[in-house]
């Protein structure tokens, strides 16, 4: 049975995610004051008993959350907001939820990825440069992450769609 509750985290997980793609979508920037507000509710509906996600929970889903997306940041592939905000996200879901979060999130990721390369008539140079990543390794990084590549796009929706749906799963 759900709970008014739980409502409540659920329409925050909703309101703080569109937030977060739509924004990321119009300055491809995730605002440190959106992942602050998210990651402090997290806190607070945890100390109250507000939701499903215990305190220490809480604590372990935003190191989880930032454990998960740090690497893709550290090798240029995310931003820093977008670590930011999946740590925030991770606050309000807990640790087991924002792992499921961090595989649906990366399946979304990729399927915006693909869109992405369509819409902008480079599929086929995307697929090529994927399989060249895939079997050189790190020797295919800096052409793909080059500048004038072109293949950088938002990635708060993609963690906005892994949130929702782990957290409805």
């Amino acid at each position: 049975m759900v709970k008014p509750s739980d409502l409540i985290v659920f329409a925050t997980l909703v309101a703080g995610g569109c937030t977060a793609a739509a924004i990321d979508l119009r300055t491809r920037r995730v605002p440190n004051a959106l992942t602050l507000s998210l990651a402090a509710a997290g806190l607070i509906f945890a100390a109250a008993g507000i939701g499903r996600v215990s305190l220490p929970g809480a604590l372990a889903g935003m190191v989880v959350g930032f454990l998960l997306m740090l690497p893709g940041h550290l090798f240029g592939a995310t931003g820093a907001g977008d670590v930011k905000l999946f740590a925030a996200l991770g606050a309000i879901v807990g640790p087991a939820s924002i792992g499921a979060a961090f595989l649906y999130t990366a399946i979304a990721g990729g399927l915006l990825a693909a869109v992405v390369a369509v819409r902008r008539r480079r599929l086929g140079q995307t697929l090529d440069r994927t399989r060249r990543l895939i079997a050189n390794g790190a020797g295919a990084i800096a052409e793909i992450e080059h500048a004038d590549a072109g293949n950088r796009f938002a990635y708060a929706p993609a963690i906005a769609i892994g949130v929702l749906v782990a957290a409805i799963a």
